[in-house]
């Protein structure tokens, strides 16, 4: 199913200088991010760029000294540009904007972290951030970092057992929060949830600091709880300043927990020298985007993408970042992302594939991009999920500008594989996450840790060592790390999903290594069903799950949600999506049910939980996923199959 593109901005390969930086990176690892690192302010330069003795794997920028936070305002504002916006806060759920400069973010930061450091906060400790997409929750990001304090951020409105068992790893000193979050018309208050997750965790943080919403004031624990609005007025009376503090470019930065197959989630470690640098590069070399520029990504700061590409990437590189608390639809319509590129004037945006099927499922023909003046607005950048050809296609005809797909993970921090626009544009290939990035060693392995051909399907592994930015370790559990990541294949690092390479060296990721189903001894990705099932005109999204049978083993099972406004009998779309299945791949896919329903379950930033969906239809216990945005779904999905619900 490799398809070339024909996108508006591309070039031919001899026009990128991505093969020069690419062999120099590979060739001289130390001496490219030596050269990298000079994007960087350091108050102590590192002895070393790459220590291959130090850590599990080794470790980027022994001896270096630096602060995330200096990085990211202070030293903006000391070069004269404090003026310029740092944060556009756009909320459509709320009605409020706000427009924050580099001079504004250094004083609400510097407040923030003197508040914390008077409720006995200090270099190391943990702060647990429970927010919704507000500045506050930057500014609070930014107030650990300033103080060399740990943070870790928990999505908004995760329930009280998820919160618990983050703050019951982690051990905060503070949890900082919000009243309440707004999710579309719909209040979610927060401090009930935090309030029961303190009931249930044994660690018991010396403070919390609420930031009152007016969509729902949360009422106080005297001698706990405090308000932030009111702690924070205190500061600015008194004056109050903290400097920056210098860390170890080893120190962690964050933890960011992860879902973990055992049920406790797996806390990924941050450090925050590599970090920096490898963000940092990677705004202009995979993003293309100049200092001073708008860049939007639409997600949310409780996801690794937030943290890195709202936060801490345009930040550090000094550019001016949206932070939106809304939706790809109905807040107000499928226009409110062309609404916020064009009034804001943004360069590039970077969202998730489900964003895109969800608006094009309400504006097939994209007639409300016509409302907007697009004319600045120069790159899309899709992450997080599998971005299907048919979905990359019709965002192109649509908006006119190239639009890239790339891959990583939250263990990784940045992308392992883009278009390197900032490098000049490789010809995007359709159903491909590009090429490997700079630090990289990707390559496929067989079941037994071999390198395959090109072509060949395989498990997607990156020989080690990482490259900076990425995990060092797991929060507290080495054990954990090492077999979760680097017992499979030695040497490398698992990254648990399935792919090809290709002889041009461009990587496929066809999905999670559970998502390639074995049909009668055939191993079969569902991400190329899926490729397939969306060519179909009346098809919005589709999802493909491998069900037991047993004859053959598995045997795959489409979902699919139709475009609004299909007249077209649903069993009649079925009977051509199998057909349409069977002529692109064949009958060896053993392609024959199809299911049509109203939406498929998500997590809260758009993946599609198709392992629940699995389970549901091989009858197997099942518990709801801590990251599910509407529960009811799956009652529909068990509904559509016929088995009971959960």
């Amino acid at each position: 199913m490799v398809q070339k593109s024909g996108a508006a901005g591309a070039q031919p390969a001899n026009a990128s200088s991505y093969f020069n930086v690419r062999e120099r990176a590979t060739r001289h690892p130390e001496e490219f991010w030596k050269e990298a690192a000079q994007g960087i302010d350091w108050m102590r330069r590192p002895t070393r760029i790459f220590d291959p003795a130090a850590g599990v794997y080794g470790r980027w920028f022994e001896g270096g000294r630096l602060n995330a936070c200096y990085n990211a305002v202070d030293r903006h504002v000391e070069r004269g540009r404090g003026s310029q916006p740092a944060i556009i806060y756009d909320s459509p759920v709320t009605g409020a904007k706000r427009v924050i400069s580099y001079n504004g973010l250094l004083a609400e930061v510097t407040l923030l972290a003197a508040v914390l450091h008077d409720l006995g906060v200090g270099k190391g400790d943990r702060v647990v951030i429970y927010m919704p997409m507000v500045p506050e929750a930057a500014f609070a990001m930014l107030a650990c970092a300033r103080l060399g304090a740990i943070h870790s951020v928990v999505f908004g409105g995760f329930s009280a057992r998820e919160l618990a068992t983050r703050i019951a790893d982690a051990k905060p000193k503070v949890v900082l929060a919000a009243s309440c979050g707004v999710e579309g018309a719909r209040v979610v208050p927060y401090k009930p949830l935090l309030d029961d997750a303190l009931e249930m965790s044994e660690a018991k943080p010396a403070a919390c600091v609420i930031l009152q919403r007016p969509q729902a004031e949360a009422k106080l624990c005297r001698g706990r709880d405090h308000d932030w609005a009111a702690l924070v007025d205190k500061a600015r009376i008194a004056g109050k300043s903290v400097d920056c503090v210098a860390v170890d470019a080893t120190a962690p930065l964050y933890v960011l927990y992860t879902s973990g197959t055992t049920g406790k989630p797996k806390g990924v470690v941050r450090d925050t020298g590599g970090y920096l640098v490898a963000l940092n590069w990677s705004m202009k070399g995979l993003y293309g985007i100049e200092p001073g520029e708008v860049f939007w990504t639409a997600s949310d700061v409780g996801w690794v993408v937030g943290h890195s590409y709202i936060v801490y990437a345009p930040l550090v590189y000094g550019a001016t970042s949206v932070l939106y608390e809304g939706k790809p639809v109905g807040t107000p319509d499928a226009g409110a992302f062309w609404r916020v590129i064009a009034e804001h004037g943004v360069k590039a945006l970077f969202t998730a594939p489900t964003a895109l099927r969800a608006i094009r499922k309400e504006d097939p023909e994209g007639k409300l991009i016509a409302k907007y003046d697009l004319k600045g607005f120069r790159t899309l950048f899709l992450a997080g999920e599998r971005a299907d050809p048919e979905t990359i296609q019709w965002a192109e005809k649509v908006l006119k500008v190239p639009v890239i797909d790339h891959w990583w993970q939250t263990e990784t921090g940045w992308a392992i594989a883009g278009n390197p626009v900032g490098l000049g544009q490789l010809p995007v290939k359709y159903g491909s996450t590009g090429v490997p990035m700079p630090g990289y060693d990707v390559q496929i392995l067989d079941d037994a840790g071999k390198q395959v051909p090109a072509g060949t399907m395989g498990s997607v592994a990156i020989r080690l060592p990482l490259a900076p930015g990425c995990l060092p370790n797991l929060w507290h559990d080495e054990a954990r790390f090492r077999s979760s990541y680097l017992e499979d294949f030695p040497g490398y690092y698992r990254t648990g999903d399935a792919g090809f390479i290709d002889a041009d060296g461009y990587i496929f990721v066809m999905g999670r290594t559970d998502d390639i189903i074995n049909v009668a001894g055939h191993r079969l990705s569902t991400g190329g069903m899926e490729e397939v099932i969306a060519m179909h005109p009346a098809v919005a999204e589709c999802a493909v799950i491998g069900v037991k049978d047993a004859i053959k083993g598995e045997i795959p099972c489409g979902f699919i949600v139709l475009k609004s406004g299909v007249s077209q009998s649903p069993i009649d779309i079925e009977k051509e999506v199998v057909a349409l299945v069977r002529e692109k791949i064949g009958p060896v896919a053993a392609f024959k049910t199809v299911v049509t329903v109203g939406r498929l379950p998500k997590t809260r930033s758009g993946k599609i939980l198709r392992g629940t969906m699995k389970k549901i239809a091989d009858d197997e216990t099942w518990t709801m996923p801590a990251t599910i945005e509407d529960a009811t779904v799956l009652d529909e999905v068990a509904d559509a199959l016929g088995k009971p619900r959960g």
